[in-house]
This record gives structure tokens, sequence and C-alpha cells, in this order.
């Protein structure tokens, strides 16, 4: 091969290349319109999402994070139009099944994350627990801090900060202390079976009712629930009219001091467990009727 041949080879390609441009030349401006009108629109619709997602949650990762994912949904679309009218349409196939295994792999790599993820996303919307609750999920009850995306923080009443994926969060039942604005005590007592029970009944509210952070709008109420082994036994139930922890036990110290003093100067007795040993076989039988043989040894 002379070099003529090589020249006249190198000039047709080139010729060719120049036709096939000029062909596309339209397309070319085309797309560049629309990729450019498409960017323009793509922040206008992004800054319009979160406008839009501020209204419903006050999230404000959960709010970007839509309107991130909107914003390059719409430049993915702009990009395959973009593609096609550049007669790309090969290329936009190979793309679109290279991101669908792309895909399928991530799923099964990351199921775990994107449960969390999702399970974060509900929990924002749903919103059964915000921040500064006082809940109690699975084995942990504790003051939530931080909610994420992934996970949800909670500062226990002992000091520790537990991270709890928000799968677990979101599929276990949460019990939320903070939700009605009062938590209710439960104070179980119980007195000697001599005693009058209408008395009892009468000074155990007398000597609860003054305790100064329990709830004006509800009622105080002692019941007897049950006879026990050496008792009769009391349920003294009170609403706190906050759900602050600290505000919790300190009612409850407080009852137990006002009602043990309360007792105390009523002749009330708070008994101890009393139990009767019976010595005989079939029963009935007192240990000084036993019969007690003593062996001697000479």
């Amino acid at each position: 091969m002379n070099i003529n041949k090589i020249t006249d080879l190198i000039t047709d390609k080139v010729y060719g290349w120049g036709e096939a441009i000029i062909k596309l030349l339209p397309n070319i401006v085309m797309a560049a319109v629309v990729m450019a009108l498409g960017l323009y629109i793509a922040k206008y619709i992004r800054s319009l999402s979160v406008k839009l997602t501020s209204k419903i949650s006050k999230n404000h990762t959960l709010n970007n994070l839509f309107s991130t994912i909107i914003y390059f949904s719409f430049i993915g679309i702009v990009l395959f139009t973009v593609l096609s009218i550049l007669n790309l349409d090969k290329a936009v196939t190979s793309i679109l099944a290279g991101a669908g295994i792309l895909g399928l792999a991530l799923a099964f790599a990351f199921q775990d994350i994107a449960a969390n993820f999702m399970s974060g996303i509900f929990i924002s919307f749903r919103k059964p627990l915000k921040v500064g609750d006082i809940v109690q999920i699975k084995d942990y009850m504790g003051k939530v801090r931080e909610i994420n995306l992934r996970d949800t923080l909670i500062e226990t009443f002992q000091g520790k900060t537990v991270i709890i994926p928000n799968k677990e969060v979101f599929q276990n039942p949460i019990e939320n202390y903070t939700i009605l604005r009062k938590r209710r005590f439960d104070l179980s007592v119980g007195v000697s079976y001599g005693d009058d029970l209408e008395k009892v009944r009468q000074i155990t509210i007398d000597a609860v009712s003054g305790i100064e952070e329990l709830s004006k709008e509800d009622p105080l109420n002692v019941f007897f629930v049950e006879f026990g082994d050496s008792s009769v036994n009391l349920s003294v139930r009170m609403w706190i009219g906050s759900t602050e922890q600290s505000i919790y036990n300190k009612v409850g110290s407080e009852a137990i001091i006002r009602i043990k003093k309360a007792y105390d100067a009523n002749d009330i007795m708070i008994p101890f467990p009393i139990r009767t040993l019976d010595f005989g076989i079939k029963g009935g039988t007192t240990l000084n009727e036993m019969p007690i043989n003593i062996a001697t040894k000479e």
C-alpha cells in the first residue's frame, strides 16, 4: 500500500465523519437545547419539591433526600432523551441493562441498609415518636435524642446511649409515654385483715392527694385488688401532670412516705408476710402436740 492510497483512505474517512457530523448537526443543536432546558427545569423542580415536602414533613434530611432523588431522576430522563435525539438508542439500551443488573446486585448486597432506610422514611411520615419523647422499644426505655434515616438514638435513664436500627423501631411495638403529656403511677400497698378498709381507702386518698405534681384534671383512685397471703392488697393509681422520669420517680417516693406516715398515725398496719407451719402428716397438728422421742445412750 503506497502513500497515495493511505492518504485517500484517511481523506475518505474524514469526509465521512464530517458528513455524519453535518447530518447530525441539527440533532446536536436540539440535544444541547434539551440538555440546557432540562437542567434548568430540574433545578426548578428540586426547589419546588423542597417547598412541597417541607409542608408535609419537618425532617430536613428527609426533605433534601426526596428533592435530590427527584432531581437526579429528572436528570436521568433528560440524559436518555438527549441520547435518543443523537440516535444513540443502543447506548441507552446498554445503560438501562447495566443499571438494572447493578441495581439488583446492590439490592441483595445492602438489603439490611435498605430496610433500615425505608423504615426511617416511614417513621418520618407516620411520626410514632419524635425527639424528646420518653419511649420504650423492646428492652430499652429512655428519651429519644435523634432520629436519622438509618437509626434512632435513645438515651436511657442510666446514662447509656442506645442506637437502634430503624427496622427494629418500625417492626416492634413502641411504648410512648409522652403523647398523652401525663403518666400514671400505680402503687401497690397491703394492709392487715383487721383494719377497716373504708377507713384505709379514705386515709390513703388524703395522704397522697396533697402531692403537688399530681394532675388536677384526673381522679386519684384507690382500689382493693386481692386477698393476699397475709394482707388485703390495694392499688393507688395517680396521674402525674408531667412525663419526665425524675418527676415520676419523685411522686412515687413521696407517695410511699406519705402513706407510711398516715398509716402509722392511724394505727393501720402494713403486715409482714405470715406463714403457718403444720407438722402433721394429714394437717392440723401443731408443734406442741407432736410426740418427741429422745433416745439416750448409756
